[in-house]
């Protein structure tokens, strides 16, 4: 049977958002293809209609993961004390218990370091947030405080998931959240 242009391009997107939300969550590797391919009713063997390999489809993931976070970060930013809604938001436990909706840096950039396969992608996302982040901020060391407040927050977001103990999760968060917003107050004592 001949599917439509149309539909393709539908099915095309349905793999991307479900890659998105599963790398997100489970990572990389722990992401096989052909489970990925049976949860939308598809076949394993279809995947290769619409990508050449796994690697494409991790960069069209990674890309629309960042422009979901594009599109919740701009709302963030526009509204008043952008850089605190952004620090709330993004070390809230929202976050911390649906990486599958969230910023993907903290579970896909950590594997495709690790597997030593950096992603231009990573580069971008990471980028549109330091930039953001950056525009909040005063002063001349504005671009190297942004490369520490971004990297605490997705450093407190990975070791907040990664621990068995939810009050210690949350305080994780919580610690960190009030760190950062105070040292935005008072840069001097930062």
């Amino acid at each position: 049977m001949r599917y439509s242009q149309d539909h393709k391009a539908q099915t095309h997107q349905r793999i991307i958002r479900e890659a998105a939300a599963r790398f997100r969550r489970d990572g990389i590797s722990a992401t096989g293809l052909q489970p990925l391919m049976k949860a939308l009713g598809l076949t394993h063997g279809g995947f290769y209609s619409h990508f050449s390999s796994k690697n494409e489809l991790v960069e069209k993931a990674l890309q629309a993961a960042g422009e979901q976070l594009d599109a919740h970060c701009a709302m963030l930013f526009a509204g008043e004390r952008p850089l605190d809604a952004f620090i709330e938001s993004y070390l809230s436990e929202w976050h911390q218990t649906s990486p599958h909706e969230g910023c993907p840096l903290p579970t896909m950039s950590s594997e495709l370091g690790l597997r030593g396969q950096p992603s231009p992608t990573t580069d971008v996302v990471l980028n549109a947030r330091l930039e953001q982040v950056q525009g909040t901020l005063e002063g001349d060391n504005a671009a190297n405080q942004s490369i520490v407040i971004m990297s605490t927050l997705i450093g407190a977001l990975l070791l907040s998931r990664s621990v068995e103990n939810p009050e210690l999760a949350q305080r994780i968060l919580d610690v960190t959240r009030e760190y950062l917003k105070q040292s935005q107050a008072n840069p001097a004592s930062a």
